[in-house]
């Protein structure tokens, strides 16, 4: 699909789309603030192609290369600070999720001098628009380049709280297949199994729309063939194991992904897999993957869930039965166990998130211990 008509973003695709578009950097200002984690933008060759493209247009840079997983708000709040005081008049964000999630709020705090750091959650708070941002993914999970969403932990990492407003869009993204290519099957696969989540959690939104449904569907199709039935495997493969065709679909499909959950959001899974993530350190593609066949059987008790996900199992050549079963297993999270006590404890952290009321079926606070019984009792 064409990313670009459907969002402000302007998406540049292809192995080399930062270098050969370096002219584009000119236009959002003198000097940038380039947000990323602290090695993966240069192990993967992204920041050697921004750094060129940026002295090739006479731009300075400053770099805030410490954001980790599930970035703080605090530390965005830092960032922007350091923006302005470096006098950077744009932000560039490189890395995974994590990395441009926080490039989004360190943008905003860039340009709100006055807001503390729960600032950024209040529209009224936060009364000027976030700098200039471009996004560039090093992972295929995400799709966060094309949306306008930024999750960020708070309370001392004990819960995620999001971000969202229309100046967190990036005003481009360069998606380029070639930065996945160093990364390991694990972590390709935990992205991929995040934008399958998000496909699939969209496409079962009642927010949906035919331009989220295409996306979602497109992107669900071409991550399910690859992940479950091992298609376009003919090739060389990179050191994770996946070829450059595979790499190139996965991109595509975390990117449309992305878009499909900028008009709809998420569903219970995210909210249900945050707490695993914060405090067992699981990877939030696995820790979504994990919840996603309850969300399908539940959604299945609906006429309107039924009904959809018979269509979305016949794009995917599959069934729901396969779906149900196939996705939790892909997590790798089956033979977790938890305790009762952690498990309820672990659900309060969530329990009022608004995801819950995102599909045809909304379970209830006794189904969520219900969930985690079955699944880690």
């Amino acid at each position: 699909m064409n990313f670009s008509a459907h969002k402000p973003v302007t998406v540049l695709a292809g192995e080399n789309c930062v270098t050969e578009n370096a002219a584009l950097f000119a236009g959002l200002g003198h000097r940038a603030l380039i947000v990323s984690g602290r090695r993966s933008a240069d192990l993967c060759g992204a920041m050697t192609d921004v750094a060129a493209a940026l002295d090739s247009v006479g731009i300075t840079y400053v770099r805030f290369n410490t954001i980790p997983e599930n970035p703080p708000a605090p530390l965005c709040h830092e960032g922007g600070a350091l923006a302005r005081a470096e006098h950077c008049d744009f932000v560039i964000a490189i890395g995974g999720g994590s990395a441009l999630d926080a490039a989004k709020a360190v943008a905003a705090y860039a340009a709100n001098p006055d807001c503390d750091v729960m600032d950024i959650f209040s529209d009224a708070k936060r009364t000027n628009d976030g700098l200039p941002l471009i996004a560039i993914p090093t992972t295929a999970g995400t799709g966060s380049e094309v949306n306008r969403y930024s999750v960020l932990t708070i309370d001392g990492g004990a819960k995620k709280k999001t971000f969202k407003a229309a100046s967190a869009y990036a005003k481009y993204a360069f998606v380029s297949p070639k930065y996945t290519a160093s990364l390991d099957e694990n972590y390709t696969v935990s992205t991929a199994l995040d934008a399958l989540a998000h496909a699939i959690e969209s496409y079962l939104s009642p927010k949906s729309t035919d331009v989220s449904e295409e996306a979602a569907l497109d992107a669900a199709r071409d991550i399910w063939d690859i992940l479950a039935n091992g298609m376009y495997a003919d090739g060389e493969r990179d050191a994770g194991g996946f070829t450059k065709v595979q790499r190139e679909k996965l991109q595509n499909a975390a990117c449309a992904a992305g878009i499909a959950i900028d008009y709809t959001g998420t569903g219970f899974p995210h909210p249900l897999g945050y707490s695993l993530t914060l405090t067992r350190g699981i990877p939030h593609g696995r820790a979504c993957a994990i919840f996603e066949g309850a969300y399908l059987r539940y959604n299945m008790l609906t006429a309107a869930g039924e009904e959809k996900i018979e269509k979305l199992a016949a794009h995917l050549g599959t069934t729901p039965a396969e779906m149900i079963c196939r996705i939790p297993e892909m997590s790798g999270l089956l033979d977790l166990s938890l305790e009762a006590a952690e498990r309820e404890e672990l659900i309060d952290r969530v329990a009022d998130a608004g995801n819950y009321a995102n599909s045809p079926y909304v379970i209830t606070r006794g189904e969520m211990s219900d969930i985690y019984a079955r699944l880690f009792g």
